[in-house]
């Protein structure tokens, strides 16, 4: 291309806008159905579907492990998953900032598609927009999804009831972690980076195994807590989780005894909660072992039909304390 950054003329809607779509975005989206180049995408679907979208404005948009783009496929391959659905198809639509590097553009497109083509589906679809510098912090994106719901699937927090047990697919806080330091220039060994991952494979293995599961969520915004608090209050059970089986590396920790974070409200990004009946978790966390994203896969609790819509941490001690809904967003644009 003749720019190596982008300008507002790549957003016109022409010879500059198919440039930037014919030599940085279809190299790496290209398929039969978004070759068309049309302003939407006929697809093929099962009937029963789910549906989702998102937008990710993550600061910096180059962190440990990943970058936004990475983010934007499997959040929302993950958002599906956690529906009970087999992800087919997603949607991109970009808000590129005036002077954006063209080469940071084709990394985010190229793990794009990486991510893409893991995951098994396709980006069938898009728009993109550029806007005057200083207006959109180099990138946003954002993405919708469809997939296929597995027949005889029905996640949801009203399923959950007491005695259920609750099954975490591994360490948590890694992702805030990464951008965290990232932010402040902290230090972090090689292998603490973001968990970013496309989890579809996960939960099909999971739904297999134990095809009685209450309901799947990923601690994305809020963490863990935030999720266990959702589902309690949704299920009106109480939830009980046990400290010393929660998985979080030291360096995590590390980084939130410096800067004040508890580990339980920060954000992940390639985990899931499962609430299971405990005559079906051994047969799930065995199928979890199997799979690449799920070997760290546990039970840290239970339901319980006290307390209900509270949840509550067994410290290692053996007292319990109230595990709160965060109030607000602990650390900005993390996703």
């Amino acid at each position: 291309m003749a720019n190596d950054v982008v300008t507002l003329a790549h957003g016109a809607g022409g010879k500059m806008s198919h440039e930037l779509m014919e030599k940085v975005l279809l190299p790496e989206f290209g398929n039969p159905l978004l070759n068309e180049l049309h302003d939407g995408a006929q697809l093929g679907m099962s009937g029963h579907i789910a549906l989702t979208t998102d937008s990710y404005v993550v600061q910096p948009l180059f962190f440990a492990g990943g970058n936004i783009g990475k983010l934007a496929v499997c959040g929302t391959v993950n958002d599906l998953s956690m529906t009970g659905a087999v992800p087919r198809y997603i949607t991109c639509g970009m808000i590129i900032e005036e002077g954006f590097p063209i080469k940071d553009l084709r990394t985010i497109a190229h793990t794009m598609r990486e991510m893409a083509d893991l995951a098994g589906i396709s980006i069938v679809t898009g728009d993109t927009k550029v806007v005057e510098k200083g207006k959109a912090d180099g990138i946003f994106i954002n993405t919708a999804g469809v997939g296929d719901i597995i027949p005889g699937t029905h996640i949801s927090p009203q399923s959950v009831k007491p005695g259920m047990q609750v099954v975490l697919s591994g360490y948590i806080g890694d992702h805030a972690a990464a951008i965290m330091a990232g932010r402040h220039g902290l230090d972090l060994p090689d292998y603490i980076h973001t968990d970013c991952a496309p989890l579809a494979s996960l939960t099909q293995a999971m739904l297999k195994a134990a095809p009685d599961i209450a309901v799947l969520r990923d601690p994305t915004r809020g963490g863990v807590a935030a999720v266990l608090n959702e589902i309690a209050e949704a299920s009106q059970c109480g939830v009980l989780i046990e400290e010393d089986a929660i998985p979080i590396h030291p360096e995590v920790q590390g980084v939130c005894d410096i800067l004040g974070f508890d580990p339980l409200y920060l954000a992940n990004e390639g985990k899931c909660i499962a609430f299971v009946p405990p005559e079906q978790t051994e047969d799930l966390l065995t199928a979890m072992h199997k799979n690449p994203y799920g070997r760290e896969a546990r039970v840290i609790g239970e339901t319980t039909a006290e307390a209900p819509g509270q949840v509550g941490l067994r410290t290692g001690i053996g007292g319990i304390r109230i595990v709160d809904m965060p109030l607000g967003n602990l650390v900005p644009r993390i996703c």
